[in-house]
C-alpha cells in the first residue's frame, strides 16, 4: 500500500504564519524529484505548535498540491483520544489516503489504553491507519502483542517504527503476517530496515534530499544493491546533521540553504547555533546537495 521515500514534510513559517505558498512550491518540487509519498503535519512538521486550523489547512494544501500522484499520509495523532479522532475525521474528509497517529505522549497509558485509543479512532473513520510508535518522544513503546491486536481491524494498516530496534519488523512480520506495512522513522538504518522486511522510510532528510532518498528506495526494490549501499553511505552525514539540534530546526535551515522556505521555527524550538549551522552545511556539501 505505501513503500518508499516519504517526506515527513517540514512546515515552512513566514512572519509567524504558515507560507502557504512555499509550502506548495516545496511539495511540487518534491514530487518532481521522485518522492513517493508525504506526511504534513507529523512531528517534522511542528504538529505540536500548529494550532488546530493551521494543521487542517496544512492537510489540505498538500492533498492540494499531491492531487493523487502519491499519496498523503496526514499526521493526525494526539495524547487526547478525541482530539486525535477529530483530526483523522479531517484528514479524511480533506482527502488524505491514510492517517499517521503517535501514541499518546505525557499520560503514558498502559497497552490496553493505547490499544483502546487506537481502535476508537479506527472505529470512527474509514481511512487507513499507520501506527506511530516513537518511545523517545512518547516515553511509552507499543508491544508487539498490541501491535497484533490492533493490526486485526481493517483499517489498521501499518506502522512508522522509531524505536531503532531492527528486530521489530522480523519478530512484527513474523506474529501478524506480510501485509502490515513496515515504515521505517529513523534514516540512518532505513536501509538496515529494508533488509529486515520494512517497505520504505518516512523520512526527515527527504525534505533536502527527495531525489537520493526516492534513488536509494527504489535501488532497493530492483535489487541493485550496489546503488543502495553506495548512497547508504552518501547519505549517511547528512542523517546525522539533521539531528545535530532538536528536528525539525537542522532541516529547515537546510531547506533554506536550498532557498526553499525561511528557517524559522516556532517556540520553544529556536534557531540553529552557527556550529551547528556549519556542521549541516558541511554535510550537504558532502553529498552534493549544495554547490
Amino acid at each position: 500500500m505505501f513503500r518508499g521515500s516519504i517526506t515527513a514534510l517540514i512546515t515552512p513559517f513566514k512572519k509567524g504564519a504558515v507560507d502557504e505558498k512555499a509550502y506548495q512550491d516545496f511539495i511540487e518540487w518534491q514530487i518532481k524529484e521522485g518522492a513517493h509519498g508525504f506526511v504534513p503535519c507529523g512531528t517534522t512538521g511542528e504538529s505540536p505548535t500548529l494550532s488546530h486550523d493551521e494543521h487542517n489547512r496544512v492537510i489540505e494544501l498538500c492533498v492540494e498540491v499531491a492531487k493523487g500522484r502519491v499519496p498523503v499520509i496526514a499526521g493526525t495523532g494526539s495524547n487526547s483520544t478525541e482530539e486525535a479522532i477529530q483530526l483523522t475525521k479531517h484528514a479524511e474528509k480533506a482527502g488524505a489516503d491514510a492517517a499517521l497517529v503517535v501514541t499518546p505522549y505525557y499520560n503514558k497509558p498502559t497497552q490496553e489504553g493505547m490499544y483502546q485509543h487506537y481502535m476508537a479512532i479506527a472505529n470512527a473513520v474509514d481511512l487507513p491507519i499507520i501506527i506511530y510508535n516513537i518511545p523517545g518522544r512518547s516515553v511509552i513503546d507499543m508491544s508487539i502483542e498490541t501491535m497484533a491486536r490492533l493490526a486485526e481491524h481493517k483499517n489498521i494498516v501499518g506502522v512508522k517504527d522509531a524505536t531503532n530496534d531492527l528486530m521489530r519488523p522480523i519478530r512484527s512480520r513474523l506474529e501478524f503476517g506480510e501485509d502490515f506495512c513496515h515504515l521505517s522513522g529513523e534514516d540512518g538504518t532505513a536501509v538496515a530496515f529494508l533488509a529486515h522486511g520494512g517497505r520504505g522510510c518516512i523520512s526527515v532528510t527527504a525534505n533536502i534530499a527527495p531525489r537520493l532518498c526516492a534513488q536509494l528506495q527504489d535501488a532497493w526494490h530492483l535489487g541493485a544493491y550496489d546503488d543502495v549501499f553506495r548512497l547508504r553511505d552518501v547519505l549517511a552525514p547528512v542523517h546525522d546533521a539533521m539531528f545535530v539540534e532538536t528536528n525539525p530546526t537542522p532541516v529547515k535551515f537546510a531547506a533554506s540553504l536550498l532557498g526553499k522556505c525561511d528557517p524559522d521555527v516556532r517556540l520553544p524550538l529556536v534557531p540553529l547555533s552557527m556550529k551547528a549551522k556549519a556542521r549541516v552545511e558541511e554535510a550537504m556539501r558532502g553529498a552534493g546537495l549544495l554547490n
